[in-house]
C-alpha cells in the first residue's frame, strides 16, 4: 500500500495548503521483525472526525500501515470515514461505535485515540490490556488519578504509548533544547507561555432526546451520566467539567510541555492561578475563559501560562508560543521555529520553517509535525526509531501541570505540592485528584 496523507485529505476535500512528508523507508533487517514480512502496522482509530480525521491522514502519510478498524459514536462519521478510507485504497475497515468491540480484534496492533478527554485514559488502559500500542491525543488523562493508572498500565504491559504533543518531534525545537543544554543561553530560569482565541458563546442548551445518529450512552462511557443537551456535541463538551479539562489541557498542554522541556523541570512546588469567565457570562460554559497560571519549581525556576479563550491577543505576533529567559539572552519558540536574542535584545540566531504558522481557531490541526510525530510512534513499534519523542512519562508530567492549574482554579487556593512524589497537599485539592466512574466503567491497570 502506497498512500499519502495528501491523497486521503484531497479525497475528503480538506487538503488545501497542508505540507506532506514522504513515506518512511526501512532497512532490510526490519523485515524479520514481529509484525510480519513488511512491518506493516494494523491501526485502529477511536474518534474519526475533526482531529481524528487529521490523524488518519498523518498515519497514512507515515506509510506502511493498514487501517483495519474505526470506532465512533456518530454513525454519520462512521459512514463518511469508511468511504474515505476505502477511496484512499484500503479495504473497508471494520466499524463499530464501541471501542471494547474494536479492541477484541487480535489482528489490530495499535490504536489512535482522538475521542473526548474523558475517554483518553480509560480507552488507553483498555487498549494496553488488550495488547495494543497507544497513540493518544492530549491531554493524557481527564484528571491526575487517571494519568497515574495509565502510567501503571503502560509499565505493566510494556507497550508504546505516545501523547499527541507533536512539537516534541520538531527538529528545530530539539535543536533549540540542545542549544540551551549546552549552556549557550546561560542559566534558564523562567518561561512565559500563551494562547489566544476568539471563541463565541455556547448558548444555553436544552434537554432533548439525543439524535438518532449519536450513541449518547457510549459517548459518555466512563463519565457519570447526565441528560443530553443540544449544545454539548461535538465541541462544547470541552467547557464542562464532567468531560472536558478546560483551555489548560486543551491548549496549554502544548506550550507548557515545551517550556518544561526547556527549563528541565518536572513537578512544581507551588501552583497559583487567577482567572474567570468574563465573556458571555450567561451561557452554559462552566470554566474560565481567561486565566493566568504560575508554576514555581525548585531552584527558583518558574513557568507562566496566559490563556485568553475569547480575547485573541497576539504576543510577538503569535497566537501561541513560548518565551524563555536565560542569563545570556532569551528565545521565542513556537511550532514554526525559534529566534534567539542576546542580553541586549539583538537577534543572534534563528531557524524558521515555512508554512507552519499556527491558526489558533483551527480545531483540526494536522500538518508536518503531526506527520513526524505519528511516524515516530510507528517506528518505535517497529523498533527502528533512535528514540521516542514523547514517552508516556513526559506526556503525563506535562498534562499534570494543566490539571494542577485546573485544581488551583476550582479550589480557589494556591496549591502546595510535593515535587518529588508529584502530589498535592490539602483536602480540597486532593478531592479533585480523581473522580468516580460510571458504574461498570471502573478503571484499573
Amino acid at each position: 500500500m502506497t498512500m499519502t496523507r495528501r491523497k486521503f485529505l484531497e479525497t475528503s476535500a480538506v487538503a488545501a495548503g497542508v505540507a506532506v512528508a514522504s513515506a518512511a523507508t526501512f532497512s532490510a533487517s526490519s523485515y524479520a521483525r514481529i509484525l510480519g514480512a513488511n512491518d506493516r502496522v494494523n491501526m485502529g482509530f477511536m474518534g474519526v472526525r475533526s482531529r481524528g480525521e487529521a490523524l488518519l491522514g498523518s498515519f497514512i502519510n507515515a506509510g506502511n500501515i493498514n487501517i483495519t478498524n474505526i470506532c465512533d459514536v456518530d454513525s454519520r462519521v462512521i459512514t463518511k470515514s469508511s468511504a474515505l478510507i476505502k477511496a484512499a485504497g484500503f479495504n473497508t475497515p471494520k466499524a463499530t461505535d464501541d471501542v471494547r468491540v474494536m479492541l477484541e480484534d487480535k489482528n489490530m496492533d495499535a490504536i489512535c485515540i482522538a475521542a473526548p478527554d474523558h475517554w483518553h485514559a480509560p480507552a488507553g488502559v483498555m487498549a494496553l490490556q488488550a495488547g495494543k500500542h497507544v497513540y493518544v491525543e492530549k491531554p493524557l488523562s481527564h484528571n491526575p488519578h487517571e494519568g497515574e493508572i495509565f502510567i501503571e498500565a503502560q509499565q505493566k504491559y510494556g507497550k508504546i504509548v505516545q501523547m499527541g504533543n507533536q512539537q516534541r518531534s520538531s527538529e528545530e525545537t530539539a535543536e533549540l533544547i540542545k542549544y540551551i543544554r549546552d549552556g549557550k543561553l546561560g542559566h534558564c530560569y523562567r518561561a512565559e507561555t500563551w494562547y489566544g482565541n476568539n471563541r463565541g458563546s455556547i448558548g444555553n442548551g436544552k434537554v432533548v432526546t439525543a439524535p438518532d445518529w449519536l450513541n449518547w450512552d457510549l459517548w459518555q462511557g466512563p463519565a457519570p451520566r447526565t441528560e443530553f443537551k443540544d449544545n454539548y456535541v461535538h465541541y462544547n463538551w470541552h467547557w464542562f467539567w464532567n468531560w472536558g479539562t478546560g483551555e489548560l489541557c486543551n491548549n496549554a498542554a502544548h506550550e507548557l510541555d515545551i517550556a518544561r522541556w526547556a527549563l528541565d523541570v518536572e513537578f512544581p512546588e507551588q501552583v497559583s492561578v487567577t482567572g474567570g469567565r468574563h465573556f458571555y457570562t450567561d451561557d452554559d460554559w462552566e470554566m474560565y475563559d481567561s486565566i493566568e497560571a504560575r508554576y514555581d519549581f525548585k531552584g527558583g525556576k518558574s513557568i507562566e501560562w496566559t490563556g485568553n479563550s475569547c480575547n485573541k491577543v497576539l504576543r510577538y505576533g503569535r497566537g501561541r508560543g513560548i518565551l524563555i529567559f536565560g542569563t545570556k539572552g532569551h528565545v521565542i519558540v513556537d511550532r514554526g521555529g525559534y529566534e534567539i536574542y542576546d542580553i541586549n535584545d539583538k537577534l543572534i540566531k534563528e531557524r524558521k520553517v515555512p508554512n507552519r504558522a499556527v491558526n489558533t481557531s483551527d480545531l483540526k490541526g494536522g500538518g508536518m509535525l503531526t506527520d513526524i510525530h505519528t511516524a515516530n510512534f510507528l517506528d518505535n513499534i517497529r523498533g527502528t526509531a533512535a528514540h521516542q519523542s514523547s514517552p508516556i512519562k513526559e506526556g503525563h508530567t506535562s498534562t499534570m501541570l494543566c490539571h494542577l492549574g485546573n485544581i488551583a482554579y476550582r479550589t480557589g487556593e494556591t496549591l502546595e505540592c510535593d515535587a518529588v512524589k508529584g502530589k498535592v497537599k490539602g483536602a480540597k485539592a486532593n478531592a479533585l485528584w480523581g473522580r468516580d466512574f460510571q458504574s461498570g466503567w471502573d478503571m484499573k491497570a
